[in-house]
């Protein structure tokens, strides 16, 4: 009790209760105190219900008060220990039962939040009976659950997308990085094109990139055929072992079999199902049988009373006593020596059940040997789908296992050889590193030297006079061509690279104030970006703070809407309710007496009358049944008896071929006197 009152006094000095209590002074509270501080905390549970808020429960009856605290908490579906106490504990403003109440609501006041808010839209109104058989109440009633419904469904497609985690800021974010990524890729594509283009040979590299592009894809799909090709020749060969251990088994349980333990496994096996065939199936049958009949014996019956069933017991306890007193007398007459047979009876019962017995046993081993079976199947199945093979015995495990120690020292060898592989490697990938650094930085250095220089691209075209001088000192090797015509190419070579150099040097000169206004305009492009980026950044803070703003009020006005279209209905109805009771009051005051034939009362109460009286009409019927239901069994019994002997009397006269006398008359002749009249005597 003391946990519980320290909770809720913490939970009510925390917003918006604000109230500053302790636990003596809060215990100390009254009981209508008690009842303010409950209706407040469910009118912070209930925002709409602004009633709440402003109703001071002193100003109103404990009627009232108690009636509209129950109607919250079963809307909130709040489960009172006991229902008695519970209601009287409201109504007196007992701490033992608020203080409970108040705990249940602040552990769960989120929940009980959006409870309470959905019960405003999802609370349906009880309309009267009298009221729904008007004409268009039934349609707006309809109209009104369909509504309720489509609520249902947006009300959960809201909730989704709350949870759904979707940020319009990120997005946003998200986007632009993806659009700035994709103009570095262009950028970087397009200089790349650039570069590839000045090259003599781009084309043809081009082509040869392309070829090795397709080629690549080419191999990868091979691989992948490969792949598939050898998982199939796996399963296949899995299959191929578990059908060699099939039979390796089949041969295993032949060995040493003979014709005549075969014949006589399968006339054991033939007996035991013919002794299930012919004797123990046609008894469960029968069995069976036998329970369905009495089974529709039973349903066939008619309902029976608890006399019926006193009757049929009165009559089981005489046919039990009877059968008790016939078997005391023949076992006081019976002599057990000269009754030689029951020792037969006893040995052929027992042996009997010990067949039953045998046959129930081999019922549930066959069983247990096909769930065997079926578990060994899947066990089979989940190895085959995981890539197991199958399991070996004997011969064959051996074999594996000294299989599996080859390949093991093989693999170890393998396993060293690629580990001094990948080492030097290593080493070598390490060393290649470091001289495409160095390589990297001397082009980087040679490039510095020749810009400020002046002869940009200098290198390029030594290195290409480098590889036109191997070409051509391969083709003076191959054909022979004398010393001068290199020294031709060279001095022609010699002078482009003048001609080159004095061309590009007014370039040179008019690229250099380029340079610097680039990088002036540059950092006015960073400064101005910086800039957009804040304005941005501020203007997207405001948007979405806007957007939450117009996202309230509409759901503040969606909310008045429905408040007003739901007071509105409760109005109509009441206004029809009234009117109903002004007219029912109008028409009991009258004067008319026909017009206060008319009212409800009078009506339910001529109804209420003639039920009173077609009951009595019933229970005086049925007593004067069962006065009369003795007797009127005899008599009906007396004439089924008279009925049959007529009956018989009939087919005897039949069977006769006439009336026959013994006073010499034939069989086809009649007395006179019996022709005279045509009736038979008894």
């Amino acid at each position: 009790m003391s946990e519980q009152l320290k909770f809720v006094v913490q939970e009510l000095a925390k917003e918006p209760f604000n109230k500053k209590y302790n636990l003596i002074s809060f215990d100390s509270l009254e009981q209508i105190q008690l009842l303010q501080v409950l209706n407040d905390v469910l009118a912070v549970v209930d925002p709409k219900e602004m009633d709440l808020q402003q109703i001071d429960i002193r100003e109103e009856s404990s009627d009232q008060t108690a009636i509209r605290i129950f109607h919250m908490l079963r809307v909130l579906k709040y489960k009172p220990p006991t229902e008695s106490a519970f209601r009287s504990g409201i109504v007196q403003g007992d701490k033992f039962v608020i203080y409970p109440i108040l705990e249940w609501l602040f552990r769960r006041i989120p929940e009980l939040k959006k409870r309470a808010y959905l019960a405003h839209f999802l609370f349906k109104i009880d309309v009267p009976a009298e009221i729904m058989q008007e004409d268009q109440i039934p349609e707006l009633y309809s109209q009104y659950e369909e509504l309720m419904e489509q609520f249902k469904d947006l009300h959960k497609q809201s909730d989704n997308l709350k949870n759904s985690g979707y940020n319009t800021a990120e997005i946003r974010k998200d986007i632009s990085n993806m659009e700035d990524e994709k103009e570095q890729l262009n950028k970087r594509i397009e200089r790349l094109k650039r570069k590839v283009e000045s090259h003599p040979n781009s084309q043809t590299m081009m082509n040869v990139a392309r070829n090795l592009r397709m080629e690549r894809d080419r191999e990868k799909k091979l691989a992948e055929q490969r792949q598939e090709q050898s998982t199939l020749i796996q399963h296949e060969e899995q299959k191929i072992r578990r059908l060699q251990q099939q039979l390796h088994d089949t041969r295993q349980a032949g060995v040493g079999a003979t014709p005549q333990s075969l014949l006589q496994r399968l006339e054991e096996e033939t007996r035991t199902n013919k002794y299930i065939v012919t004797e123990r199936l046609p008894k469960d049958l029968l069995a069976r049988k036998k329970t369905l009949q009495d089974l529709q014996k039973v349903v066939a019956e008619p309902a029976m009373g608890q006399s019926d069933l006193d009757r049929l017991l009165g009559q089981i306890q005489e046919l039990n006593s009877e059968i008790n007193q016939l078997i005391e007398k023949r076992m006081r007459t019976g002599d057990p020596t000269d009754d030689k047979s029951s020792l037969f009876k006893q040995q052929a019962a027992i042996i009997a059940h010990k067949k039953e017995a045998a046959v129930t046993m081999y019922r549930e081993i066959r069983e247990d040997y096909s769930r065997c079976m079926q578990e060994m199947d899947q066990k089979r199945e989940v190895v085959k789908e995981s890539g197991g093979g199958e399991v070996l015995k004997g011969e064959d495990f051996k074999r594996y296992v000294n299989k599996l120690r080859s390949k093991s020292t093989i693999y170890k060898k393998k396993r060293q050889e690629i580990a001094e592989l990948r080492a030097e490697y290593g080493v070598l990938s390490r060393t290649e590193e470091i001289l495409r650094n160095r390589d990297e930085n001397i082009n980087q250095q040679l490039e510095l030297v020749e810009n400020k220089k002046g002869v940009a691209g200098y290198r390029q075209t030594q290195d290409e006079l480098e590889k036109v001088s191997s070409v051509k000192s391969g083709l003076d090797d191959r054909k022979g061509k004398t010393l001068e015509d290199i020294s031709d190419m060279v001095q022609r070579l010699t002078r482009r690279i003048a001609e080159k150099k004095t061309a590009l040097a007014p370039i040179i000169k008019e690229l250099r104030p380029m340079r610097q206004k680039s990088q002036e305009l540059t950092g006015r492009h960073e400064e101005k970006k910086q800039a957009y980026d804040t304005a941005a950044a501020g203007l997207e803070s405001n948007m979405s703070k806007l957007e939450q703003e117009v996202r309230a009020y509409r759901e503040e006005v969606t909310q008045d809407e429905g408040r007003y279209h739901y007071l509105n209905c409760m109005i109509n109805m009441l206004e029809i309710q009234q009117q109903k009771v002004a007219e029912e009051m109008k028409a009991y005051t009258s004067a008319d007496p026909y017009a206060r034939k008319k009212t409800f009362r009078d009506i339910f109460q001529r109804k209420i009358q003639e039920q009173e009286n077609l009951g009595k009409g019933l229970r005086e019927q049925q007593k004067s049944v069962r006065e009369s239901q003795v007797p009127s069994m005899r008599q009906m019994k007396m004439w089924k008896d008279v009925q049959r002997l007529m009956e018989c009397k009939q087919r005897c006269f039949d069977q006769t071929g006439g009336f026959a006398g013994s006073a010499g008359v034939g069989y086809g002749e009649a007395p006179p006197a019996m022709l005279e009249e045509d009736r038979l005597v008894m």
